[in-house]
């Protein structure tokens, strides 16, 4: 018997040393499921960690990740000295996460603007902000205390806050279980209203007053939607918007066409009882500082900020506009991590791998049954070559065949690669004119020889501005392409924008891709007349916006819970056979 308890003892001891081994583990990181468009530069930069370390938790994500797939992420230590992240489990809800990092659920819903009862589920990560520690010191020096004939000097205080950011007499009072009259009534100074920064004294609650958030009182806790609608910050209207655009206006003259179309945009809304106060100042060169430009009092004060260009400048202006509450629209780059860490920002320009996602989905709801050709270039295109291979591993997960041939192949080459029961689509591994040039005499040939067969050309948004040299041919092989901006010039709103813009200016818009007059126009006027709409409740009503921009898509995603948001529209346009131009819009 004593061998066998030995070892029943031993296995009992290594069950436990188990069990204590996977939950310090386990501590040190917190689960992210990827969702679509997601890569691992994202994932890294929403988190702050580098893709090494995430790839040393999950060996082999350097090779491919897909959505619905669970990450481990590492908790830094020195990240959990301000925030930490967590995975919602079963069963959790808003107030267990309050008990359990003894915080209240307003910091948790000021730290992520986009969680909601709707989206607070199983797999979420939400930021838990560190909220302040009184020391005593500085209590000691706030406090007010009262002599007492008969007893020793008791503090009128139980406790010490300091006002955070959007934090109202509503929130505070109910974080710590008393009324707001109580609350007022210890803080005389509360009649000039909440100011960030300042302390509080929060008095010794009544017999009468609300039981303190993470006090078991023998009643049920809030709910998620109770403790939301109570966290939420007061919707406000916005009589006059006061709006900024930093560009380099001397230094590149698309920056002035997109402030012209701007202004056109500015025209029509004030036409329509929309007030606005534009500020404008041009940031320089690339090399040059914009800190005097935020350093202007007028600029803390602005609803929203437009710009910038320069990737050196986007840091500097979004931690202005975070530290400021403000929105900042970055038109052009995507390429910039800010939009992951900060709530604020719109990223018009999306993100490769979001713009990519979109694509391949619309792809195979388009062409279900098909036959896929890949043209490949002798010349390498990077970002190409990237949008290929993950076409590539779509359409192998769907079933999709895929066949590669050289873009200089035979024209019998080309035939055997066709199938009659199928959509035969040609892709090219390269946007520019060039490839173009070669590709198309021979399948204009191939659709011509084959006229039964069912044959595309399919390709890149850059091929907007070639379509005057390549019309027929586009229309002869049923071309498409994908593209994130377009505008038919022969639609209504595009002539008549053209035609205001040459009124205005008394010249024409420089053929570019896009075009940076629609450009500035679309922008100015989607966000203008939003937050003329909604106010600071622009972000809730953003699918609400059922404008239609002259030019460019807008589909907006917050790319977590404590991020701002990106862009994901994404067309097909297509030249028909029957001579038509059709923008395929798959919302």
């Amino acid at each position: 018997m004593k061998p066998i308890r030995r070892i029943l003892f031993f296995l009992l001891f290594i069950s436990f040393s188990y069990v204590g081994a996977f939950a310090q583990e386990t501590s040190s990181y917190f689960l992210h499921t990827i969702e679509k468009g997601q890569s691992l530069y994202s994932i890294s930069s929403m988190y702050e960690v580098s893709q090494a370390d995430i790839i040393k938790l999950n060996p082999g994500c350097e090779e491919k990740i897909v959505a619905g797939q669970t990450l481990r992420i590492p908790q830094k230590k020195e990240t959990q000295r301000d925030e930490t992240f967590h995975t919602i489990q079963p069963g959790e809800t808003l107030y267990k996460l309050t008990t359990r990092y003894k915080i209240s659920a307003k910091a948790i819903c000021d730290a992520n603007p986009g969680l909601s009862p709707e989206n607070f589920r199983i797999g979420q990560v939400v930021r838990i902000p560190t909220e302040d520690i009184i020391t005593p010191a500085a209590a000691q020096t706030t406090v007010s205390t009262v002599t007492e004939p008969a007893g020793p000097v008791k503090s009128r205080c139980k406790d010490m806050h300091k006002v955070k950011r959007k934090e109202t007499i509503f929130s505070v009072s109910r974080e710590y279980g008393i009324t707001e009259e109580e609350l007022k009534a210890a803080n005389p100074e509360l009649r000039d209203g909440m100011k960030k920064g300042t302390f509080l004294c929060i008095p010794y609650p009544t017999t009468h007053t609300l039981p303190a958030q993470g006090i078991d009182q023998n009643i049920a806790p809030p709910t998620d939607t109770e403790l939301f609608r109570e966290s939420k910050q007061q919707p406000k209207n916005i009589a006059t918007i006061k709006a900024a655009i930093i560009l380099p206006f001397t230094l590149d003259k698309r920056m002035t066409e997109y402030y012209e179309g701007f202004l056109i945009a500015l025209d029509s809304l004030k036409r329509s009882g929309v007030s606005i106060d534009l500020h404008v100042y041009d940031s320089g060169s690339e090399n040059a500082s914009i800190t005097p430009i935020l350093a202007k009092e007028e600029m803390k004060k602005m609803d929203i900020i437009f710009g910038p260009l320069y990737q050196q400048h986007i840091k500097p202006l979004s931690a202005f506009a975070k530290k400021n509450d403000i929105r900042l629209v970055v038109p052009f780059s995507s390429k910039d991590s800010e939009v992951f860490n900060n709530a604020s920002i719109y990223q018009i320009n999306t993100p490769q791998s979001y713009l990519y996602s979109e694509v391949y989905e619309h792809f195979l709801r388009q062409f279900p049954n098909a036959n896929v050709i890949v043209l490949e270039s002798a010349s390498i295109d990077k970002e190409k070559d990237e949008f290929i291979k993950g076409l590539k591993q779509e359409l192998n997960r769907k079933g999709v065949s895929v066949k590669t041939l050289p873009e200089g192949a035979s024209q019998e080459a080309l035939k055997a690669a066709l199938r009659s029961d199928k959509e035969n689509i040609f892709i090219p591994t390269s946007g520019s004119n060039v490839t173009l040039i070669k590709i198309l005499p021979q399948l204009t040939l191939l659709v011509r020889d084959n006229p039964t067969e069912n044959i595309h050309l399919f390709g890149y948004p850059e091929w907007q501005t070639y379509t005057r040299d390549h019309l027929n041919s586009f229309f002869e092989l049923d071309t498409y392409f994908y593209s994130s901006f377009y505008t038919n010039n022969l639609l209504p709103a595009a002539i008549n924008f053209t035609n205001s813009y040459h009124k205005w200016y008394s010249k024409d818009m420089a053929n570019s891709y896009p075009k940076f007059g629609m450009l500035g126009f679309d922008t100015g006027y989607f966000f203008l007349k939003g937050l003329s709409r909604y106010g600071t409740e622009l972000e809730k009503n953003l699918p609400r916006m059922d404008l239609t921009p002259i030019q460019t898509g807008f589909k907006f995603q917050r790319v977590n819970n404590w991020g701002g948001f990106v862009n994901k529209k994404v067309f097909f346009v297509r030249f028909t056979k029957d001579f038509e131009l059709v923008k395929l819009d798959f919302e």
